[in-house]
């Protein structure tokens, strides 16, 4: 954008209020929509006393204000501006320039021809080597021939550009070279913006981000300068070496210092960039001012956010992801795809992604490894066998190609869903040498098809596996010894998890909280002098998880102490593992014969912590609990401390509801270890009045005349015997 002229730096300045475009802008159900204010011009005092017309940094900077800085800003705490009068004649202005700032071409066809010999020589010095003797040699030697002519041990812009283009893939003589040609003679050599540029697409790809900004900073101090392809490339550079907070900076910069409008690639990768940082009303803000602009979204834009509302698990915004492309005219391509279909997997709509694969493939568009991992881990998580098994059999008919990352998707989504044959089939195709269009098995893939064999209860085919796995050369991960470790466990074979475990431990295993999570489940599952055996080898890596387990079995400890403890235990171990670990604690605690309050204690205590959140739902007409994210044993402890509130409501003559449910789930998984079967035992053994409901699968209910009959009957009881 052009600086204002006299005759328009005259108007008075105006505040415009953007109107509504009339395109459809996303706007998410729960907030308001927001309007956006520009202010242009400077004031005609300015223009009266004969001062400079205001610099395009200058008319840009409240834009910067608005749109850029560290965290969104919640909508509902920005004033909305009163409508203020537009000025007609004065347009809205462009924050991003539509095509690339054109650069002034050395040499239209520049020959490499008489610099073979010296490109020869710098390719055959080390990557670390100095460039500058080669160069003084060889230039020297040229004196005035060839396009040198005339520059004396200068090389001519279309030389150096050509030198600089050939040694791209090695960023140190890239620097090297551009350190030589700034250290010439003044007026031997005048180093302009395209050197630099040239050189910092070197740095990005190899993906150098402080030599790249040391380099931008040199540029500066020299008065070199940044037009906007130094800026693009210096955006994207750190966007791809993850600085997500300095490409925000020197995007801010644009703006604010040296007033260089972005074109489409640096809007591209900027709304990546908000994305990955998790700023959507950033990302949102950019779009539509450079939209207003007249800017059309490439396949990367839509991809970015796609991609942003997947994580957010914002339906809405993929919906409007899909509209916008609509309105912009741009079929979504394979990359767009991919990340409309992880995205939608992400925010669970298995359904619309299955839908959405079938129109990528009418369209033409063939899928990619990508696409199809995404796809299967869609269906592994809906449990979607039939479908899982249709994306099989049309890989197959395709002859869809297949990286590792595929095959070992594809195994794991067997294991989710049950298939075990095709699975096998899969896993032996990787393993034969005469079939090439598979990749050949790694630790993961192994690892997939030991989780199917233990899942599946086949203990001896997990364990072959493994033993296969170790003599092929093949180092086991954390996740391989987990997995076999609790096979072993369920199948009650303690003596063998701990070989498993030890043999580990002597290779350089280190353990992490799942596979002490897993070792826990193993200690609830032994027997006593088993759970020695165990504690034992945890002593070596986990102190305080054995404390814990022991100060739990003491009568004499008191709950101080078994809070403290188990406080310490839960703040060394990673959020995600927290609940599992009071599951198998409780389990631990009910099937030793630990203290009878201890279970309880532990309950409770997790309770407080959030641990156990939910789980409980109180109405006037009905109570419910949900047992479906617990073990077997934390799940008889809170249906046992459930009724122990019943019985004190009952018993202090306050209301109770008319039903009651307990929701227990049941999977339709074949691998599933259902804790509904468990439960039904345990309803039977206290005979109270609950039964399986006939129209919801695991889940029991009872009604509160049934229930206050036990509790009578309970009390009775319990009087007769004392």
């Amino acid at each position: 954008m052009a600086p204002p002229t006299a005759a328009s730096a005259s108007a008075s300045a105006f505040l415009f209020l953007s109107p509504p475009r009339s395109r459809s802008r996303y706007q998410h159900p729960k907030t308001k929509p927001k309007h956006t204010a520009t202010i242009l011009c400077s004031s005609s005092a300015a223009t009266a006393t004969g001062s400079a017309s205001p610099s395009l940094s200058e008319q840009l900077e409240p834009l910067s204000r608005t749109l850029l800085h560290d965290k969104p800003t919640p909508i509902a705490d920005r004033p909305t501006p009163e409508p203020t009068w537009v000025n007609p004649t004065r347009p809205k202005p462009s924050v991003l320039s539509l095509s690339r700032h054109r650069r002034r071409s050395p040499s239209a066809n520049a020959s490499s021809a008489p610099l073979q010999p010296l490109l020869r020589a710098l390719r055959a010095l080390p990557e670390d080597a100095d460039l500058a003797a080669t160069l003084d040699a060889f230039f020297l030697q040229q004196g005035g021939q060839g396009q040198g002519q005339g520059q004396g041990a200068a090389p001519s812009p279309s030389d150096a550009l050509l030198l600089l283009n050939y040694l791209h893939p090695s960023w140190r003589k890239t620097l090297s070279l551009l350190a030589w040609l700034r250290a010439l003679p003044a007026g031997a050599f005048q180093l302009d913006t395209i050197f630099f540029n040239v050189a910092l697409k070197s740095l990005r790809a190899a993906r150098q981000w402080p030599h790249a900004e040391r380099l931008a900073l040199d540029m500066l101090d020299a008065g070199v300068p940044l037009d906007n392809i130094t800026y693009s490339t210096l955006i994207t550079a750190a966007r791809r070496c993850r600085q997500f907070a300095k490409a925000v900076e020197w995007f801010e910069r644009m703006y604010a210092a040296d007033g260089v409008l972005p074109d489409e690639v640096t809007y591209s990768a900027v709304l990546d960039v908000y994305a990955q940082l998790g700023m959507k009303e950033e990302v949102l803000a950019l779009f539509d001012r450079a939209r207003g602009s007249g800017w059309k979204p490439d396949h990367v834009a839509f991809a970015v956010l796609a991609k942003m509302f997947g994580e957010a698990g914002d339906y809405e915004g993929i919906q409007f992801v899909f509209k916008e492309m609509t309105e912009v005219g741009i079929k979504p391509n394979i990359f767009v795809y991919n990340a409309l279909l992880e995205a939608l997997g992400k925010t669970g709509k298995p359904g619309l992604a299955r839908n959405l694969f079938e129109e990528m493939v009418e369209q033409g568009v063939d899928p990619n490894a990508r696409t199809l991992t995404a796809l299967a881990k869609i269906y592994g998580r809906a449990r979607w066998g039939r479908d899982a098994l249709q994306l099989w059999d049309k890989m197959r008919e395709l002859k869809l190609p297949a990286d590792n990352i595929l095959c070992n998707t594809l195994l794991s989504m067997c294991a989710d869903v049950g298939l075990v044959n095709e699975a096998e089939q899969l896993f032996n195709e990787m393993k034969d040498p005469e079939c090439r269009d598979v990749p050949k098995p790694d630790k993961w893939s192994y690892t997939a098809m030991i989780n199917i064999y233990g899942s599946n209860g086949d203990t001896d085919r997990a364990l072959q596996l493994f033993g296969e796995m170790l003599k092929g050369g093949i180092e086991p991960n954390i996740m391989s010894y987990t997995i076999v470790i609790q096979c072993l466990g369920k199948a009650q074979r303690i003596q063998q998890a701990v070989e498993v475990l030890e043999a580990g431990l002597e290779k350089g295993l280190k353990p992490d909280d799942r596979l002490c999570g897993c070792l826990l489940s193993v200690i609830a599952l032994s027997s006593g002098e088993e759970m020695e055996i165990v504690l034992s080898s945890l002593q070596k890596f986990n102190q305080n998880l054995v404390k814990l387990i022991r100060v739990l079995s003491d009568a004499q400890v008191g709950a101080d102490d078994i809070t403290k403890e188990l406080k310490s235990v839960l703040n060394a171990a990673a959020p995600e593992v927290r609940r599992p670990y009071c599951n198998c604690l409780i389990d631990v605690c009910r099937n030793h014969g630990f203290p009878p309050q201890r279970a309880r204690e532990v309950f409770h205590l997790a309770q407080t912590y959030g641990l156990y959140t939910k789980l409980q739902s109180r109405k006037d007409e009905e109570w419910s609990l949900d047992l479906r994210s617990l073990s077997v044993g934390a799940a008889k402890t809170a249906f046992d401390d459930w009724m122990q509130t019943v019985s004190e409501r009952w018993v202090q003559q306050k209301a109770l509801p008319e039903s009651f449910s307990v929701y227990t789930g049941s999977s339709t998984h074949k691998f599933a270890q259902g804790l509904a079967s468990a439960f039904a035992a345990h309803l039977e053994q206290m005979a109270v009045p609950f039964h399986a409901s006939e129209s919801q699968a695991g889940s029991f209910i009872s009604s509160r005349d049934d229930l206050v009959s036990w509790l009578q009957m309970s009390s009775s009881s319990a009087v007769v015997a004392g």
